[in-house]
């Protein structure tokens, strides 16, 4: 006769499919609420780190300003057969490379960087595609280097060929003035803002005063990616890689000389801008379009003197 031991069954408690899929929808709601609050503080945390890099380049043009008593020209170019000033000339040096010192970039300067040689040459190789956090927007997500194409006007012997960049996002200001009608006559491609060819301002004269003058604003790579590096002869838009006009509002997407000469951010909130006297402003894309260009010119005699009041 066999006997056989029964164990008690033991009831296994867990969750009912209802249960869970309560769970679930719980959690998916207070993802639901909480994501867009840490978007929203990422992208401050982006735009506030993007204001502090251009604390740094204005810390650099007054240091420049201090040590030369002028501000860097906008960039360097010369038809190399006659030496005479030409904005699609070389070597193409920009403002922005010639503050690389006053930035904690000494060594760049020094090493890499040969401001009497044209930008292509083959001496200046590592220093036209290396990056420099301090020109880069965190919250542009493009490329940290990008390829120039041909079509602007080719000035020197030899043919244009596609070149790599490095990437910036802070252009200086040109002004008002469409670049192709103020530069393209060949004449000295003097823009009414802050930075144009061949020469440098002084702050007096910026005589609208240093905190009612952009000197540097934003530019995305959405549509026309900039370079700290310089203008490049014969390549697409190539002077408006290291200069803006400030001819129509930012984020202006209307034309396509709005989109690659204007200024832009992917900030959801406006566009930053560099004044003068060093302070950094957000302006919004809905500017008045008057106010804006006051503030883009540097002796125009628009009185804005109250805009900022209250504001960042």
């Amino acid at each position: 006769m066999f006997t056989r031991n029964r164990c008690a069954r033991q009831e296994i408690k867990g969750f009912t499919l209802v249960e869970l899929l309560v769970v679930i929808a719980i959690i998916g709601v207070l993802v639901a609420l909480l994501l867009p609050a840490v978007q929203a503080a990422r992208a401050a945390a982006r735009r506030v780190s993007c204001a502090n890099n251009m604390k740094q380049i204005g810390l650099g043009l007054h240091l420049y300003h201090d040590t030369f008593q002028r501000l860097p020209a906008g960039w360097k170019g010369y038809d190399p057969s006659t030496g005479q000033p030409h904005w699609f000339g070389q070597p193409g040096w920009a403002w922005s490379a010639s503050i690389l010192h006053y930035m904690e970039q000494q060594a760049v300067y020094d090493d890499l960087v040969h401001l009497d040689l044209p930008i292509t040459d083959s001496s200046n190789a590592q220093a036209r595609v290396l990056p420099i956090s301090t020109f880069l927007c965190p919250s542009d997500p493009g490329e940290r280097t990008f390829v120039l194409s041909g079509g602007g006007i080719y000035v020197g012997s030899g043919s244009f060929s596609p070149v790599e960049l490095a990437r910036n996002n802070y252009l200086g200001v040109f002004g008002t003035l469409d670049l192709h009608v103020v530069c393209a006559g060949g004449g000295d491609c003097v823009g009414n803002g802050s930075f144009f060819l061949n020469e440098g301002v002084t702050n007096r004269d910026i005589r609208d005063g240093l905190s009612q003058t952009f000197l540097v604003g934003e530019r995305s790579s959405k549509w026309a990616p900039s370079t700290w590096v310089g203008m490049v002869s014969g390549g697409s838009h190539a002077p408006a890689r290291v200069v803006g006009v400030g001819l129509f509002p930012p984020n202006s997407e209307l034309e396509e000389e709005q989109y690659s000469h204007n200024f832009s951010s992917f900030h959801p909130t406006g566009v930053h801008f560099l004044t003068a006297d060093g302070a950094v402003h957000l302006i919004s894309d809905e500017i008045d379009q008057t106010v804006y260009q006051a503030f883009c010119t540097r002796a125009g005699g628009e009185i804005v003197s109250d805009f900022f009041s209250g504001r960042e």
